[in-house]
């Protein structure tokens, strides 16, 4: 008698390696000089609103404090990567431990499902002011904002969770090298040994869960802003309304133009060069964190004088 033998679990990798961005190694110190240069606009320019928030008194109303949350998500998603990134342009350091890569995995997904949030918020706040506005400061309270911020935390955390849970449990025994700057879902799974569409279908569910009620309210939000809009008397009351809404509207374009554009060119875009799509990936996390500071303070007056009197004050 034989007695069959199990074939023992493949052993996952105490470490993965980065490759950066693959064919583009030579031109890594030079693609380093904008990268880090966005992501130091991103810190210094969210610093900078959050600390314009706390000081000035005439700020502390919701759409600011729903501002003073995407900043600190844009902190938390570009250095979950930027750090990193750059020690590989610079130092060539590609090592990444195995909790570390999928630690890095759960805080990049967690931040962009929680940018998603804000910006439904954000839309509620212009919603309410423009459409009710002697309800708006009864309507949006400081405990209504508490809770909207806390509801969009614990749903970036309860859908982004089983990406690294699944990813963690997957056999790895092909190769431990990610060509990629980071540890991105998609680029890690497709190294496991195993039948990974699990994986594939949860990602495809999350998109669909996130994207479809946010741009759905988004939408209905704009649609019935811009019908109360047209219905003000003067061309200048338009206008000055319409205004309120325009830094919001170029958040939403900062942050759904580049993330669409990188899943479908990730999704559908075969034939599409590999390096090309690491740097679509990489915009995707960096764009919106520089642009979404600049947007609002060179859009919102209150934030343009208080900054002023930052820099003139003796």
């Amino acid at each position: 008698l034989t007695v069959p033998t199990t074939r023992p679990k493949p052993q996952p990798p105490s470490f993965f390696i980065l490759l950066g961005i693959p064919g583009l190694e030579a031109v890594h110190g030079w693609l380093s000089i904008p990268f880090c240069t966005m992501y130091a606009i991103a810190i210094l320019g969210n610093f900078t609103i959050l600390l314009i928030v706390r000081m000035e008194p005439s700020l502390h109303v919701p759409m600011y404090y729903f501002l003073c949350m995407l900043a600190v998500t844009d902190l938390v998603l570009s250095t979950s990567t930027l750090p990193k990134m750059l020690s590989i342009f610079w130092f060539s350091s590609r090592e990444i431990s195995f909790s570390a890569c999928f630690t890095q995995q759960f805080f990049i997904n967690c931040s962009s499902v929680m940018e998603a949030g804000i910006c439904v918020a954000l839309a509620l706040d212009r919603y309410v002011a423009i459409c009710d506005p002697l309800r708006h400061s009864t309507i949006l309270t400081n405990s209504v904002v508490a809770k909207i911020g806390l509801a969009a935390l614990l749903r970036s955390g309860l859908l982004v969770l089983p990406f690294p849970f699944l990813a963690w449990r997957w056999p790895y025994c092909r190769t431990n090298v990610i060509p990629h700057t980071y540890c991105e879902h998609i680029s890690v799974v497709k190294l496991a040994c195993a039948d990974i569409r699990i994986s594939n279908y949860y990602g495809f569910l999350v998109t669909f869960l996130v994207n479809v009620p946010d741009v759905s309210f988004i939408t209905f939000s704009y649609t019935q802003i811009l019908r109360a809009i047209f219905s003000l008397p003067t061309k200048e009351a338009r206008i000055k309304t319409f205004g309120t809404c325009s830094s919001h509207i170029c958040v939403l374009l900062a942050f759904y133009v580049p993330s669409l554009f990188s899943f479908f060119t990730h999704r559908f875009g075969h034939n599409v060069p590999l390096n090309f799509h690491i740097l679509t990936a990489n915009m995707y996390l960096l764009v919106p964190p520089m642009l979404n500071p600049i947007i609002y303070g060179v859009r919102t007056k209150q934030i343009q004088g208080r900054l002023l009197q930052l820099f003139t004050r003796t």
